[in-house]
């Protein structure tokens, strides 16, 4: 492989780039999918693929092709070098890279248990044992279980000196139950919505999450939410759980820092951001919240969707403030939207690409809020009068990051510092900066997990691409709730 990327190297300096790198993949995914106690996805899938980025003329250009010989990388790489030059014929400015240092280096992700050599006969027969559970109760219509393992191994060289080796491995499961009753429909999923939970590491993930235990009370409570009455509207003490949070970050805090978008070289799916800087693009006067909130970049984490040694920049992967103490302080930077910062400002390590035949972009990393002190009881006992709401349901969110409207599977009410039952079809919203301002209490390392999402879209042609988002129980005051219409 690294004569393969060498190859693709030399044929693109020899057609005049002034820089390329070359990214070789190995990909592999398992796909298992239980409806009703019915196979409704069972798939397993492999490719080999190349992608050449090179500099030419002060502009970008980009190749990939599927099958991978000297030959085919030599073409693509000539391929790549005649973009960049057609492309160059209309900029406005030539490309500039932030330093980085020339680095030989190996990286994998930790894990216990390959997912790839446990049996599909043990994955498929948890799946019916929580099936069964599931369906036990005759309002469940739609029991839902998966289970989804992915593993790519990189080879990325580039010009300036960097040849890196990368083992990445994504494991996940999670399951649903729909009950139908009363004239009325609800959802609840474990561990999250949306697929379950997904973290890099193994199949150890399976069991971390006691997905049998949690069977009968997720089905119940969705038969529950069938009778239960309806949010309560208007301004009270909210209480978000960890995977809602998770959501409450990716938007109003993640998509909103990538730094493209703040620039306005990007636009598509998530829209602008309101963070708009001064005219040097110097962050850290901007008050995004109140003192106790600490988010942090980073994918150096363990089991972050994210976290890897390396990002699509060879730019080794970092941890930063977002916004420290409530202070706005970072972006997400790539080599090329770093220089706008100044010409040795280094990247901290955002630019990833979905697989081998899209060109990296600038994406989230793994963000969390860091712990508080509280302990979830006291935190409760704490709260007079409010509303905890679990598991995200619904988002939408406007252009510029700001003005949000979220809701979640169940709401639980809380009276004299008491839960004193559930209701239905919670929902909430806010103003970005308004919403973390009135962030005033926030559960420790005890309650504190990180939540993956699988599924962040962006660009033109779109890509998905993982992240996590870490986060425990947390408390904002004075939040409008239960939005009707």
């Amino acid at each position: 492989m690294k004569n393969y990327c060498q190859e693709a190297i030399d044929a693109a300096l020899q057609q005049g780039a002034s820089y390329a790198d070359v990214r070789i993949i190995e990909y592999r995914r398992e796909d298992i999918f239980l409806r009703n106690g019915k196979p409704g996805n069972l798939n397993f899938s492999e490719s080999v693929g190349a992608g050449v980025r090179v500099i030419a003329n002060g502009a970008w250009g980009f190749a990939s092709i599927v099958d991978v010989n000297t030959a085919n990388l030599k073409t693509c790489a000539q391929r790549a070098v005649a973009i960049a030059k057609a492309s160059a014929q209309v900029k406005k400015q030539d490309v500039k890279l932030a330093p980085r240092q020339a680095i030989e280096d190996f990286w994998a992700t930790p894990f216990t248990i390959d997912p790839f050599k446990v049996s599909l006969e043990e994955k498929l027969g948890l799946l019916t044992r929580i099936d069964d559970i599931l369906r036990k109760k005759p309002e469940i219509k739609v029991a839902s279980s998966n289970m989804q393992f992915a593993r790519e191994k990189q080879f990325y060289m580039d010009t300036q000196g960097a040849y890196i080796v990368q083992d990445l491995l994504r494991s996940g499961a999670g399951y649903s139950a729909t009950a139908v009753g009363n004239g009325d429909v609800q959802i609840r999923s474990y561990p999250q919505s949306w697929g379950g939970n997904h973290k890099c590491m193994g199949y150890e993930i399976v069991a971390a999450y006691d997905l049998l235990g949690n069977a009968e009370r997720i089905r119940d409570e969705a038969i529950a939410l069938l009778t239960a009455p309806e949010c309560p509207s208007g301004k009270t003490t909210l209480i978000l759980d960890g995977p809602q949070l998770a959501l409450q970050i990716h938007e109003s805090v993640g998509h909103p820092n990538e730094f493209d978008r703040v620039l306005g070289m990007e636009a598509n799916y998530a829209g602008r951001s309101f963070m708009v800087p001064n005219l040097h693009y110097t962050p850290g006067g901007f008050k995004y919240g109140s003192e106790i909130v600490n988010l942090v970049a980073d994918c150096t984490v363990p089991g972050g969707l994210a976290t890897a040694g390396y990002d699509d920049d060879g730019v080794r992967m970092q941890r930063f403030h977002v916004v420290q103490n409530g202070i706005h302080k970072n972006w997400f930077q790539t080599r090329e939207t770093a220089t706008v910062l100044g010409d040795e400002v280094p990247s901290n390590g955002c630019n990833r690409a979905e697989g081998f035949s899209n060109i990296p972009i600038t994406r989230i990393p793994n963000l969390s809020l860091m712990p508080g002190t509280w302990s979830y009881d006291d935190l409760i006992a704490d709260t007079q009068d409010g509303i905890i709401m679990e598991v995200n349901k619904s988002w939408s969110i406007d252009q510029m990051r700001l003005n949000f409207q979220f809701g979640a599977e169940i709401g639980r009410v809380i009276k004299n510092g008491k839960i004193t039952g559930i209701v239905k079809n919670p929902n909430y919203q806010g103003v970005t900066p308004e919403f973390w301002g009135n962030c005033d209490a926030i559960c420790n390392q005890d309650h504190w997990d990180l939540w993956g999402v699988i599924n962040c879209g962006k660009g033109q042609p779109g890509q998905t691409a993982e992240m996590s988002h870490g986060g425990a129980p947390t408390r904002f005051r004075n939040v409008m709730c239960g939005i009707k219409g």
